[in-house]
Parts: structure tokens; sequence; C-alpha cells
């Protein structure tokens, strides 16, 4: 597939990254000539220099036999008049931008393909600020992820010293569970090693796992793993930058919010726009600031500001003086690793969070959904199957009898997902998916129009992955 992305940045070069490496033709479009020459180094790629949105420049960058256009750059207006070139002149058949403001985001009329030519809008800082929000759900957590409409979740936890499953085999979780419940574990990483899970795999203290089950199970199987921590009431945020404020304004009705920010001007938009939130004029880094707001007292502190620096010391200070858990957005792959697990609970990685709904607009075969795992190393995929027997090479055909791809699992299936069901939500009647979550085994049978969940220990595989799921030619 050839692919022109516009924006060097931290988002632009992640997907990048990870499509170079599942040999995509891939050129990158940048006004900073540093950043694309730290990308040429690194990756096997090609660069153009010059601004995104000029129909020239896209010209240089092959836009003429594209298949794709991922526009993110820093620039909404960018980003968008890129899309319309692309769909106008160089007639590029998919088009994906990056947007922040909701003026944008919200009008399907000005995305449509009679003005800027949108397929696909992607805010990250809305997808950061609900991966967070499902980290608070869920605070001994390290990462959880959502598939099939919300039925499915996949958690990842550290195993934790008095914990029923700890030091046992996981062919015992299913006896502890009771039959109702019904989970998987996906996967093991040990000490960073990737270890594939079978029955009789013990799990021990420190591993992060990966388990795999329908939403309304997945507290009974986390008390397997570790004991439940504290439900958040209280949360400190450190910035009140895109990120910062999207966050307060999602926990303001339902915890105890303060946020710190710097700059003051800002601090009082932010105080007029989150009523609820008490805002504060000040330094993150500051300890006298931290003792005065009673940091001991948080169960939740939260650094996200736009600097790494500021975000590691902000929370390695919090967790120092008492805060029971800390979460820093970190953009350098680097910092990240180097921090989490030490001084730091949860380090985030803004562009590895948000890269997984660009991804599956780029994967082969009907890819519903994509989610980066262990910043990029692993990746999650929910596949929709279709087919027979006749034209699929998985359809109609046991998941034990399909040919193995060493390191991908298939963890879960959800059938008949377009059922639908009335619940009652705060005083309202929705519509929720239902969907029947079938935990796989090796003698379950695929079906057409199966969602099936495949965790992949190694980005490596996620080509063989779509490929076993490829209709042939004579489906139609």
């Amino acid at each position: 597939m050839k692919v022109v992305i516009l924006g060097a940045g931290q988002v632009g070069a992640s997907v990048a990254e990870s499509l170079v490496s599942e040999e995509n033709d891939i050129t990158v479009v940048d006004t900073d000539p540093a950043r694309l020459q730290f990308l040429q180094d690194r990756l096997d790629l090609r660069t153009v220099n010059g601004n995104a949105s000029h129909p020239s420049i896209l010209r240089d960058a092959g836009l003429d036999d594209a298949d794709l256009l991922i526009a993110v750059t820093q620039s909404d207006q960018t980003n968008l008049v890129a899309c319309k070139v692309a769909h106008s002149i160089f007639n590029v058949p998919t088009r994906i931008a990056r947007l922040r403001s909701s003026d944008f985001l919200d009008s399907e009329t000005l995305l449509s393909p009679e003005n800027f030519a949108v397929d696909f809008a992607l805010c990250p800082e809305q997808v950061i600020t609900d991966y967070i929000a499902r980290l608070i759900e869920f605070p001994e957590a390290l990462q959880v992820l959502s598939f099939a409409c919300g039925r499915v979740a996949l958690i990842a936890v550290r195993a934790f010293a008095g914990g029923l499953m700890v030091g046992r085999p996981i062919k015992e979780m299913r006896g502890h569970l009771g039959g109702e419940v019904d989970a998987r574990i996906a996967a093991i990483f040990r000490r960073d090693r990737p270890v594939t899970p079978t029955g009789d795999t013990v799990i021990e203290d420190g591993d992060e796992v990966f388990v795999l089950a329908a939403d309304e199970h997945i507290r009974p199987v986390m008390r397997e793993m570790r004991r439940m921590m504290t439900p958040v009431r209280r949360v400190m945020i450190a910035g009140g930058g895109n990120i910062g404020l999207r966050v307060a304004l999602a926990l303001e009705n339902g915890y105890e919010v303060k946020l710190v920010e710097s700059n003051r001007p800002r601090a009082e938009v932010i105080a007029n726009t989150a009523q609820s939130v008490l805002v504060l004029n000040g330094d993150a880094t500051d300890e006298d600031l931290l003792q005065q707001e009673a940091i001991e007292e948080m169960d939740l502190f939260l650094a996200l500001t736009n600097d790494d620096e500021n975000n590691i010391m902000a929370a390695s200070l919090a967790k120092r003086l008492g805060c029971g858990r800390v979460v820093a957005l970190i953009n350098r792959r680097a910092y990240a690793d180097l921090v989490q697990g030490g001084p730091i609970d949860i380090a985030i990685s803004p562009a590895q969070v948000s890269i997984g709904s660009l991804l599956a607009h780029v994967r082969r075969g009907d890819v519903a959904q994509v989610h980066s795992l262990r910043r990029g190393a692993a990746e999650a995929l929910e596949i929709v199957a279709h087919g027979d027997e006749r034209t699929s090479r998985a359809v109609g055909r046991r998941i034990g009898d399909l040919p193995p791809i060493e390191g991908a699992i298939i963890a879960a299936i959800v059938r008949d997902l377009d059922s639908v069901e009335d619940i009652g939500y705060r005083g309202m009647v929705m519509q929720k998916r239902k969907g029947h979550v079938v935990i796989a085994h090796k003698d379950e049978v695929i079906r057409s129009d199966d969602h099936v969940i495949v965790f992949c220990l190694n980005r490596k595989v996620v080509k063989r992955v779509e490929q076993l799921f490829q209709v042939g030619v004579g489906f139609l």
C-alpha cells in the first residue's frame, strides 16, 4: 500500500514506524528538515520537505497514485485543506485527518465529500481522555482496552503476591471463577519477555498479564489476578492544556478534581469552563504546593503537561509525598520505558494510544479495531470474519485446525453484535449492543460475521493474521 503521511511529529512518526515494518511504501511530508532526517536515518521511507497543504508538495510526495493520505500535522486547517486537495485533484481513495477543534469534529457537513472530504477524523486528545477515564474506572490496571462496541474488555494487570492465581497454573482459573464467568489470558510478559500462555503456565508475582473477558466479567477476573484497589474518588491533574482540560471536564461530575496550571490566563479560562474543578495557579513540581493541597490524600495524580521532564518530576514527587497512584503522559518512548514501574505507576505514550484508530483504517481485510500494546511492541486486533468454507481460510473451521501463527493468539469471539437491547442510564433509555461473547477454545468454530479478537505478541505477525482472514475472489 502506498501511504503519504503529513506531519512528522509524535503521531506521524509512530504511524510511519508501524506501517514501514509491514512493507508499505511510505512518504512523510513536514516543514522541519531535522525531523525528516531523523526519520530517514531510522526507517526505510521517503521524505519531502514543504507545506503539506500545497498541491505541488503533495504531488512531489506521490499523491497521484497514493492509496491513503494521513494528515496529522499540528494544524487543523492544513489537514483539512490537504484532504480536500487529495480528493479533488489527486482522487486519493481514503483520507484521514487529525482534528482538534470541535467546530470541525462535530460537523458531518464540513467533513463530507462535497466539502473537506475527510473519511475519518481523529482527535488524539479525546482518544487519550477516554483512555485515562478507563484507567480510572479500573485503578488496578496498567491498560484498559475495549473491543466489539464495548462488549469485550482487554485489561493488563501486574500480578501481585496474594492474588488467588499467582503461583498457580492458568488452567485453574476457570474453577475459581465459577460456571457463569469465563476469561482468557491472552498473553504474559515476564521481565519484558513474552510468554505464550498455556494451561500449565504458572503466573508469577510481577508478571504483566493481559486478560480478555466480557465487559461485565472483568471485575471478578481481576480479583483473581491481584487484590482490588480502593476506587478513585480524589484526582489531582498537573497541566491544563488540551488533554488536561478534557480530562478535567470528563471527571468533574463524578470525582473531586483539583487542577494545577502554571499559566495564570489559562488557569482562569479553565476555572470558567470547568466550574466544578478546583483550579490552582502554580507549579506541579512545587513540593510546598502539593503538600498544601494534601497530595497524600489523593487517590490519583495525573501529570498531563506538554513537557515530559515536568511530568516525570511532578509524578515522581507526588508519589514520594504519599499519593496512592501516579500516571504521567510521556512522549519519548525511552523515557516511558525507563520510569514505568519505578516511581511512576503508568507512563502513557500519547502517540501509541491514539494510532490504533488510524491503523484500523490501514490494515488489510475487515479490521474493525486495532490497539497498540506495550508502547507498540504488540497489537490486539478485532477482525470481522467474512466468507464461507470455500472462500475463507478461517470461516467454518475450528480454531484448533487453523494454520498456526507463532505469536498470534485468538482470544475471543463476539457473535450477533448487530442485536441491541434497551438499558437505563441516568434516567434515560439507551440502546446497547448485545453480542454474545465466546472465549476462544480450540473446538470453537469461526462463523461468518464473527468479530474475532486476536492478540499479536509481535507486530511482525500482524500481516499473516490479516491474510488468514482475507476473503478469496469467489466471495461476493
